[in-house]
């Protein structure tokens, strides 16, 4: 950038130098102009997350475990709704998607440092991560819930009966602020599943996690059928965030709006049940 401005600045002066001067002056300011061209075009290229992505090939998404959103079938792989989105969007990219865990607390430094290009795990739209990163438009609306045992749950109806509970919550999550702004006591852990093994271990009263978590591994017929929900504490909504300045932004919600009008974005929520969440591009 510096180079740029010296270049721009001794352009200025031989300008004001050769006013009124003979065409063969003029020529000579022509190679110093294409210089400085070339310059502006080389550093927008530099700095487009576009270009950046296709030339390595790949879409480094960062995610955490996270059904119905991002978790291993059987064999391994990533599925769930994001997971299955982000792969028809590294498509339409002519990339492939690679899949990185990360810890949720640190995902504004995974980004920056570029060890991921993207934030795509259920991630609520708070106005710190507005203000850290480059989101896309709102896909999904979500709500921040308690978890408590199924057998307790009559006693945990309203928030002003929760205090005195102590909450496992996911460390940087939106269940983390939505109990901190409370004033209720809570211990930090890796993740949300992370929350739910406190509770059924007896080792937290309670847990804030998404509903959309919720209704797929919480009650009867999961993995945690002695749990259940009760309290919502937020209502807010999903988007993927990117780098400040990002370019991938704006590719993205374009892809939602050409997955949503072909249908395949309602097909792939209605797969992992979803739907009723699913906000019209």
């Amino acid at each position: 950038m510096k180079k740029l401005i010296a270049l721009l600045l001794a352009g200025c002066m031989s300008a004001a130098l050769l006013t009124g001067c003979g065409s063969k002056e003029e020529t000579a300011d022509a190679p110093a102009e294409e210089a400085v061209e070339a310059e502006v075009e080389e550093e927008a290229e530099a700095e487009s997350d576009l270009a950046y992505v296709k030339e390595k090939g790949t879409l480094v998404v960062g995610i955490t475990d996270f059904a119905p959103m991002d978790y291993k079938d059987e064999n391994g792989e990533w599925i769930g709704f994001d997971a299955d989105m982000a792969k028809g969007f590294a498509e339409k990219l002519g990339v492939a998607v690679e899949f990185v865990e990360i810890d949720w607390d640190n995902k504004i430094l995974e980004l920056d440092g570029k060890t991921i290009d993207c934030v795509w795990n259920g991630m609520t739209l708070t106005d710190e991560v507005k203000s850290a990163m480059d989101c896309s438009n709102a896909y999904c609306n979500n709500a921040q819930i308690v978890i408590v045992p199924a057998d307790k749950a009559d006693d945990y109806q309203t928030v002003e009966s929760l205090e005195g509970l102590s909450f496992a919550v996911e460390a940087g999550s939106a269940g983390e602020a939505a109990v901190t702004e409370l004033g209720l006591d809570c211990t930090p852990v890796k993740a949300q599943s992370d929350a739910l093994m406190e509770v059924a271990a007896g080792t937290s009263d309670a847990a804030v996690i998404d509903s959309l978590m919720a209704a797929a591994m919480v009650g009867e017929g999961t993995g945690y059928d002695t749990l259940t929900y009760t309290v919502g504490l937020t209502t807010e909504e999903y988007g993927v965030g990117f780098r400040k300045g990002s370019d991938l932004a704006a590719e993205l919600n374009a892809y939602f709006v050409e997955a949503y009008a072909a249908g395949t974005m309602q097909e792939c929520a209605a797969t992992y049940g979803v739907d009723a969440a699913l906000v019209s591009q």
